[in-house]
C-alpha cells in the first residue's frame, strides 16, 4: 500500500481494482452483496476510505476462509454497535469455527497423502515387477 492512498479521500473503482489486484466486476459484486456502498455521481462510483478498508477486509477474510455472508455479518455488527462485545464474541466464534474446519481439512489432507504414498509405492513395485518380468523374458528368448 503506498503512502498516497493513506491520505487520499476518495477512490475510483479502477483505483481500488488496481491497488488490490481484483477486477472491477468483483468490486461491483461486493457492492451488490451490500458489503460496499460507494457514493454515486451520475454513473460514476466514488469510494471513500471506509469502502477501501472494507474491501481490504473482504479480501483478507476470503483468504482466511470466511464467506461473504460471514464478512457481511461482521460488518453489520460493527455498524450497529461499535462498542458491543457481541462483535468480538462473534469474531471469536467464527475464528474457532474456522480453526476447527482447518484442522479437519489438515487431518483429511494427511489421510489422502498417506493413501497417495501407499498407491505410489504399489505402482513403483508393479512397474519394477513388470520390468523384471520383461527382462527375464528377453533373457530367456536370447538363450533359446
Amino acid at each position: 500500500m503506498n503512502d498516497i492512498n493513506n491520505h487520499q479521500v476518495t477512490f475510483s473503482i479502477s483505483d481500488l481494482a488496481k491497488e488490490f489486484d481484483v477486477t472491477t466486476r468483483s468490486i461491483r459484486f461486493y457492492e451488490d452483496q451490500g458489503l460496499l456502498s460507494p457514493e454515486r455521481r451520475g454513473q460514476t462510483r466514488i469510494y471513500n476510505r471506509r469502502d477501501r478498508v472494507r474491501l481490504k477486509l473482504i479480501l483478507r477474510g476470503k483468504r482466511l476462509g470466511f464467506s461473504l455472508a460471514e464478512t457481511g455479518r461482521l460488518f453489520n455488527l460493527y455498524d450497529t454497535d461499535k462498542t458491543s462485545t457481541s462483535q468480538l464474541d462473534t469474531i471469536m466464534e467464527l475464528i474457532s469455527e474456522k480453526k476447527s474446519a482447518l484442522h479437519q481439512q489438515l487431518d483429511d489432507i494427511k489421510v489422502v497423502l498417506m493413501e497417495l504414498s501407499t498407491l505410489e509405492q504399489r505402482c513403483k513395485q508393479a512397474r519394477q515387477d513388470l520390468t523384471e518380468k520383461a527382462s527375464a523374458s528377453t533373457t530367456a528368448n536370447l538363450t533359446k
